[in-house]
């Protein structure tokens, strides 16, 4: 393997490591919580770091790295949508979500305590793009490349 496959599966693993990382520190250290679409966007990105990590270790390894560009690509599709419901321009398919602290010594107090987190609604932006808009960016464009590199054919 040449190094644009070694580019291509530290991509593919690094991509979704970063976003769900900042998933995270956007949740608990700023507030944001997710609603249920943003919890949709994650778990692909879960897959993806698995699929990405078996392609370090188990050949073929550009099927794996393949697979988990897949996986990326798809949670970019869903951030697309996402960020169609937030901007308007279609309706969701999903009520809003709860989140609710656990190890509260009242849980119906706990659930009715929770922010309401809404679909359709951008909680922050960064140049008017949501944090849906920027996974469908990132993900696509990552997922895309990781994609053109596994299907090269070495020289």
């Amino acid at each position: 393997m040449t190094d644009r496959y070694g580019f291509a599966r530290l991509l593919a693993l690094a991509v979704p490591a970063f976003l769900l990382a900042g998933a995270y520190i956007g949740q608990y250290a700023f507030g944001l919580y997710p609603c249920e679409m943003c919890w949709w966007q994650r778990y692909p990105h879960f897959a993806a770091i698995g699929l990405a990590a078996l392609g370090f270790v188990i050949p073929p390894q550009k099927v794996w790295t393949a697979l988990a560009a897949l996986a990326i690509l798809a949670s970019g599709l869903i951030g697309a949508f996402h960020a169609g419901v937030e901007y308007g321009w279609w309706e969701g398919l999903s009520a809003c979500s709860n989140p609710v602290a656990t190890g509260s010594a009242d849980p119906l107090e706990a659930v009715f305590a929770a922010p309401l987190v809404r679909c359709d609604e951008v909680q922050w932006s960064l140049f008017s793009i949501s944090l849906a808009g920027w996974n469908f960016l990132i993900s696509t464009v990552s997922a895309l490349t990781v994609l053109v590199l596994t299907a090269r054919k070495s020289a």
